[in-house]
């Protein structure tokens, strides 16, 4: 059975794929997070189909089932190293954290151009899916229904549920980086997709690309409310992502630089 890591050498990890994040080019950068917005419609997209086509035998069960059937969109996200947004929080941080101030500006570019070409690539695959007779008529009802559901939901419920799921993904990069092998890291994958569908968790491009399609399909959800949703959702997903996932990983890791510190100088 190999060693399990300690948080310093989880946290060295970290800064190793963080600073390949950051030192990705544009023309990578962009690529990347294009392929992971398409990538996260497929989840969608196999969610309402799941859903919509065994809810008449299971009822509110069927939501279980969708949920499983978007988990595999995350693992293709952690199998092509693609760039999500929240996903790239925890590692990145911990590559800016040792490079200093200097970082800011390619941390910034990272979270930015990630954010943009998620829901780019997203929303032009929604547009593919959004012409008649691409979803089966029960997947598409149940798509509208969940962003009809999800709009309708009170501001501070889209911010909470944002902090969970901010939260939730970020942890996903903690985790891929503390294990060894191919299939561990693939297997967290699945289970994080699996909770993020099932809830009660807000992931900023997740939801926003579920609302587009949902409205695409017919749902009644306004630009305003979109717009507003963005902005709360990733809000939590900072506060979720950051505040309680990254910084406590952070903070971990120094105080067990702290501690090596003081027994090799009691020796």
């Amino acid at each position: 059975m190999s060693k399990q890591l300690t948080p310093g050498e989880i946290f060295d990890r970290a800064v190793e794929e963080g600073d390949r994040r950051l030192d990705q080019s544009a023309l990578e950068l962009v690529s990347t997070s294009f392929i992971a917005g398409f990538t996260v419609l497929f989840g969608i997209v196999a969610l309402g189909i799941v859903e919509g086509l065994v809810e008449p035998a299971v009822g509110h069960a069927a939501k279980v089932a969708g949920a499983l059937a978007f988990a595999p969109g995350l693992v293709f996200l952690v199998a092509g190293q693609t760039e999500l947004f929240n996903e790239n929080f925890s590692d990145p941080a911990a590559a800016a954290v040792e490079r200093g101030v200097a970082a800011l500006p390619s941390l910034l570019r990272l979270w930015a151009l990630t954010f943009v070409f998620n829901l780019l690539g997203g929303g032009l695959l929604a547009l593919v899916f959004a012409v008649e007779g691409a979803i089966p008529p029960a997947g598409a009802d149940a798509l509208q229904r969940f962003a009809e559901e999800t709009a309708h939901r009170p501001a501070h419920t889209w911010f909470t549920r944002g902090v969970a799921g901010g939260a939730l993904v970020s942890l996903l990069s903690f985790l891929v980086v503390s294990v060894r092998s191919d299939g561990s890291r693939l297997w967290l994958a699945y289970a994080v997709g699996f909770l993020l569908a099932l809830g009660p968790f807000d992931h900023v491009v997740v939801s926003v690309l579920h609302l587009v399609l949902g409205r695409l399909l017919g749902a009644a959800v306004g630009w305003g409310t979109l717009g507003a949703l963005t902005a709360v959702v990733t809000a939590g997903n900072f506060v979720g992502g950051l505040g309680l996932v990254t910084v406590t990983h952070v903070t971990q890791a120094m105080g067990a630089d702290t501690a090596g510190e003081s027994g090799e100088s009691e020796e």
